[in-house]
């Protein structure tokens, strides 16, 4: 008898091919995407002047939130009581709050000065004459307000060497500057700087003490003749060489400058107590330390 062989049982495994899906083409379209948008900033960036620079920079410096509620948002305050008010349930609180943020509004504040600086560039590039002081300008926001730094340089200074009479096109400039700062009611104060290099006589004749506060003065009067707010002055210094630009040396031309500060209305308070203090209460102590026991 024939035996019967085992069978063989052959096993093909079946090999199923899948499909990528195109995701690869997504992930590829979002880097070129992004590469394309890195390379359109930088394009923007080493096409765009100093200034708008300097614009893009502030912009980006106010937090999104703060910018959209107008102001400190709630999630700021310190009290843990829902609304703020006397008690859980009062919204009174709150309420103040909201008041008080669109009454002051930093965000609007930093916008005026903007506006305010925005103006200023576009008068200066639209004057053949003044495009040539574009160099000499300097603008900052800080916490005192808009400030606007007019810098002498040995080709262009903006007054006569030793001297409070000032030049032509320093004189244009201020001109033109008078207008736009008449744009938002906010207080000015206008300082004067000179460099190190003191005069033959010292510090007992005229000196660079005199010499900043007058050239601040002819500031002043040119802004008045050209229609500025005189109301609005709320001081007028001479600073000598106390204050120099960072990262200059004492007789660096540079230091040879006017100053304007638009400031902020909580600025200008400050700057107005100053008064207050030495008649309130200066007077007191002053009583108080010399009074018999």
């Amino acid at each position: 008898m024939s035996k019967v062989g085992r069978p063989i049982v052959i096993r093909r495994k079946k090999v199923v091919k899948k499909h990528h899906g195109g995701s690869w083409k997504i992930a590829l379209a979002d880097f070129m995407t992004a590469l394309m948008a890195l390379f359109l900033v930088m394009w923007i960036l080493s096409m765009s002047s100093e200034n708008q620079r300097k614009s893009i920079a502030e912009y980006f410096r106010t937090p999104l939130l703060v910018s959209i509620a107008g102001g400190d948002s709630a999630g700021s305050s310190s009290s843990v009581i829902p609304g703020g008010g006397p008690d859980m349930t009062s919204s009174e609180g709150e309420q103040l709050r909201i008041s008080l943020r669109q009454q002051t509004r930093p965000t609007d504040i930093r916008r005026q000065f903007f506006d305010v600086r925005r103006s200023v560039e576009n008068a200066i590039q639209a004057d053949p004459i003044l495009q040539k002081l574009e160099q000499q300008m300097r603008f900052d926001i800080t916490r005192e307000g808009l400030r606007i730094m007019m810098l002498d340089t040995e080709a262009q200074p903006m007054f006569e060497l030793g001297s409070a009479r000032i030049a032509p096109y320093m004189e244009r400039l201020l001109k033109t500057l008078a207008p736009l700062l008449n744009e938002i009611p906010n207080p000015i104060t206008i300082s004067g700087h000179t460099d190190s290099l003191p005069y033959a006589g010292g510090e007992l004749g005229y000196s660079n003490w005199e010499l900043s506060a007058d050239r601040a003065h002819t500031t002043r009067k040119v802004l008045l003749e050209a229609g500025f707010d005189s109301e609005r002055l709320l001081m007028v210094m001479g600073t000598a060489d106390r204050i120099p630009l960072e990262g200059t040396a004492g007789d660096d031309p540079r230091n040879r400058r006017i100053t304007i500060v638009v400031h902020t209305q909580e600025s200008a308070e400050f700057i107005r107590k100053q008064g207050f203090f030495s008649q309130d209460h200066g007077l007191n102590l002053v009583e108080q330390e010399i009074a018999p026991n």
